[in-house]
């Protein structure tokens, strides 16, 4: 059974957080902001309604979204405004989990198969509010679709009868029995909406609260109590961290038993100022916080490596990193910091591996058995929207297009061998 789930709805609507799907009125003047609240609360994720109704809106909604996405530490989940292929892609660029296409309309339909093939299931959820759609659209759903958000609670069971894909639904203010009894359901994959939105700051008191009644939740839990580890003179351990996205060592601190707890029970890394002689959690102050997404112990057990999201700078003094005082450098090697090729060649990787251990429904898979002349053809179509995206006054427009250039250059790269070394070394030759 999988961990239920908590997803409280951000409904963006002309860069506000508004009440509903049908009600406008303001809630929030800062949706970031909102999303924040809801992260720090324990939520499991947050699912974010672009219910904007002209290109412009829309345009301004994605790069509210894409500062989300970049803000908080739990996945975000996409929604509204999606008619086609590229609004599911605008979505996931801007870094959203998954995208919702809405069943009720016909063109998010449509684009099921073509989306889920490129972006893979997983990437999708199916939103509706009958189960007449569920029913009409089974084979679609089982094949296509990760789960299915379910506007409409009371057909949760007659739901799990159609199809086995997991349902997140939208719940009024109900009873905290009823809300046991809904979990307690097998196809039922989480709850959202109104009920998590007005109930956020005590998300942990109702995973208790299914944790009570034999329901399991996501929480955090750690390998090792802090009697496992080799403390140093004054009780403590020290603390390397690191940006798990660009590998760069952010700072160095230290830990007593409560900031270790703290840090497992918050999620947000939390410290002991030998200083002050006080906790202190990282960016409460600055609004700098550091997300943990992994830490490890050294062989000695002494020392604890932090992988974080690092939000804004880590050091005090504004610098991005606190290692900037250079000592001694015996080389001419580049700051590796934001290194592009690692970047390139983890991508590249991932598709080398898809070649030689096929996976199904894999779009990468996908091209390498449509052979050269649909590689070929895909790259020249991405080529053609690099320029098109040149003439939108939105800078992302262009960003996300060359990206797109740059996956289909390296399916290219891998169908005729040809490894980044080598590109690189032609480069440096020139």
């Amino acid at each position: 059974m999988n961990s239920k789930k908590f997803l409280p709805c951000i409904y963006l609507y002309q860069k506000r957080a508004v009440s509903g799907l049908d009600d406008l009125h303001e809630v929030s003047i800062d949706p970031v902001a909102l999303a924040e609240s809801y992260s720090d609360n324990k939520c499991d994720g947050i699912i974010v309604f672009d219910l904007s109704t002209t290109d412009r809106e829309h345009e301004e909604a994605i790069d509210i979204i894409k500062e989300i996405c970049a803000t908080v530490a739990v996945p975000v989940i996409g929604a509204g405004a999606i008619h086609r292929m590229e609004d599911v892609k605008k979505l996931l660029y801007a870094g959203c989990r998954q995208a919702v296409l809405d069943y009720t309309e016909e063109d998010n339909i449509a684009v099921t198969r073509e989306v889920s093939l490129k972006f893979g299931a997983d990437k999708l959820l199916a939103m509706t509010d009958s189960s007449k759609v569920i029913r009409e659209q089974c084979a679609l759903i089982n094949q296509y679709i990760s789960s299915v958000l379910v506007r409409e609670p009371a057909i949760l069971k007659e739901t799990a009868e159609i199809s086995p894909v997991p349902v997140i639904t939208t719940l009024p203010e109900i009873s905290l029995e009823k809300i046991i009894e809904i979990l307690k359901m097998e196809n039922v994959d989480g709850i959202a909406g109104k009920l998590v939105n007005d109930n956020y700051k005590e998300i942990e008191a109702l995973k208790k609260l299914c944790r009570d009644n034999g329901i399991e939740v996501s929480e955090i839990t750690a390998a090792y109590q802090w009697s496992d580890f080799k403390l140093n003179s004054d009780g403590m351990i020290p603390v390397i961290v690191q940006d798990y996205k660009t590998d760069a060592v952010l700072m160095q601190a230290y830990m007593n038993e409560e900031a270790y707890l703290a840090t497992i029970h918050t999620g947000k890394m939390t410290y002991y100022s030998r200083s002050r002689q006080e906790l202190w959690i990282k960016g409460e102050t600055s609004g700098h916080y550091q997300y943990v997404k992994s830490l490890h112990a050294d062989c000695d057990m002494d020392t604890i490596l932090a992988r974080v999201v690092q939000i804004g700078a880590a050091c005090h003094t504004g610098s991005y990193s606190c290692f900037f005082n250079e000592i001694l450098t015996l080389d001419d090697t580049a700051d590796t910091q934001h290194n592009p090729l690692k970047v390139f060649e983890d991508v590249f990787a991932v598709i080398k591996d898809r070649k030689e251990n096929p996976k199904e429904g894999s779009y990468t898979n996908y091209l390498f058995d449509k052979g050269i002349d649909k590689i070929l053809k895909k790259l020249g179509e991405e080529a053609t929207e690099i320029v098109i995206a040149a003439k939108n006054p939105n800078p992302n427009e262009i960003k996300y297009e060359i990206c797109d250039f740059l996956y289909h250059m390296m399916v290219l790269m891998a169908e005729k061998d040809v490894t980044w070394e080598e590109i690189t070394a032609e480069l440096a030759n020139r």
